[in-house]
């Protein structure tokens, strides 16, 4: 950004999905196509028992993550109102929308960026019926606490896990949770179908109407029991989520492995905050991501992120602005409280490339960066306000 030579000459990306060799997939994909049996067969079949193994429940394959959440908050009667956190990738709540459920955002916690229980509990009032948990960037919501408080009052409790498969919350693994727990198998996740998405659920009942919405409703002699979606998984996509699955211990040592090496790399930088992952909590780093103090790091997020593009090196903003923010709710949502939190991490979040098989030299090189941008703070800053001025 100075005008000296980036870090990365070819641009690293940011994310790159992990997958098994063309040559290992070939063979499967041919025995699919020559099958003629596209959906709804055996490698679908085989997607659904391993995972409801790993969840140790009964588990449906969807098309994607929202067309889970859209069946969950429908087939679970959810109405009025759902407390849901702002922060959260807008699938979240536009789910909630498109079954004329209000989303009622409340507060996240300040160490952990997940749903704050003690802000969802202050929030409850006749017309909720649901509490929407996240599990933000692969680190697990306070699922216990929410399960109790959603007992208490009578709510359902959802989980939106899309970040998190894989994932570990006390020691358990995450999908036994709630009435519902969701997860996506789209390119940027640990588990890639290309798009796809899973739901693991309370019981078996419950899942087997999912099964019939992903299908419109129809329970298979061709009379919809209720208005369903289009929401199939293809034998195509389940192949590449089996493969990608099978791997999953290794993918998950992986990204502990980035996500300690970005931490150890810049703990010397003064006005960085690392999310926080509670004791007996296993993450899944879906995202690798810290918040910038602009006071302490001497540079705002934007012009770090700026001063990174300009070294190869992209970043993201997630989720900034948060859902409440958003164009699409403004005047159709309420807040249970004010979003202090929220507000405060929105704006301050910077997400670091990446994927599973990045290498050291590539984390160390955007820790360099990143060093490197902190030692030349005040003429960055002074070369972005110069650069205002001429603009």
């Amino acid at each position: 950004i100075l005008g000296g030579n980036p870090v990365f000459t070819d641009p690293l990306p940011f994310n790159c999905p992990t997958l098994s060799s063309s040559q290992e997939l070939t063979g499967q994909f041919e025995t699919v196509l020559e099958s003629g049996r596209l959906t709804n067969d055996v490698h679908v079949a085989q997607l659904e028992k391993r995972a409801s193994e790993l969840f140790g429940r009964p588990t449906a394959a969807v098309s994607s993550c929202t067309s889970a959440l859209m069946l969950a908050y429908k087939l679970l009667g959810l109405s009025g109102k759902a407390i849901v956190p702002s922060f959260t990738f807008f699938a979240t709540s536009h789910a909630l929308l498109w079954n004329n459920v209000e989303p009622l955002f409340v507060d996240v916690k300040k160490d952990t960026w997940t749903l704050d229980p003690t802000a969802v509990e202050s929030a409850i009032t006749d017309d909720v019926s649901a509490i929407v948990g996240v599990d933000v960037f692969g680190n697990p919501c306070d699922k216990e606490e929410l399960a109790s408080i959603a007992k208490r009052y009578g709510l359902r409790l959802i989980t939106d896990a899309a970040h998190s498969l894989g994932g570990e919350y006390q020691g358990r693994p995450v999908g036994g949770f709630g009435d519902a727990e969701v997860f996506s198998m789209s390119p940027t996740k640990l588990i890639v179908a290309g798009e796809g998405g899973l739901i693991s659920g309370a019981d078996g009942d419950f899942i087997a109407r999912i099964r019939e919405g992903r299908d419109y409703g129809n329970g298979g002699d061709y009379d919809c029991r209720f208005i369903g979606l289009n929401a199939r998984l293809s034998e195509l996509h389940a192949v590449l989520a089996l493969a990608s699955l099978g791997r999953l211990d290794e993918h998950i040592r992986a990204r502990r492995r980035i996500a300690r090496r970005f931490q150890e790399n810049l703990r010397h930088l003064p006005g960085l905050t690392w999310q926080k992952v509670d004791p007996g909590n296993q993450s899944t780093y879906k995202d690798v991501a810290a918040l910038v103090d602009r006071q302490d790091f001497g540079l705002s997020r934007d012009e770090v992120r700026s001063a990174l593009a300009a070294e190869g090196i992209p970043t993201r903003a997630y989720f900034d602005p948060p859902a409440h923010r958003q164009q699409a709710y403004v005047g159709r949502v309420s807040l249970g409280s004010e979003l202090p939190e929220t507000n405060r991490i929105s704006a301050n979040i910077l997400c670091f490339p990446v994927f599973s098989h990045m290498e050291n030299d590539q984390i160390d090189g955007v820790c360099a960066a990143l060093d490197r941008i902190h030692q030349h703070g005040c003429e960055i800053s002074e070369e972005a306000k110069t650069s205002m001025q001429r603009c």
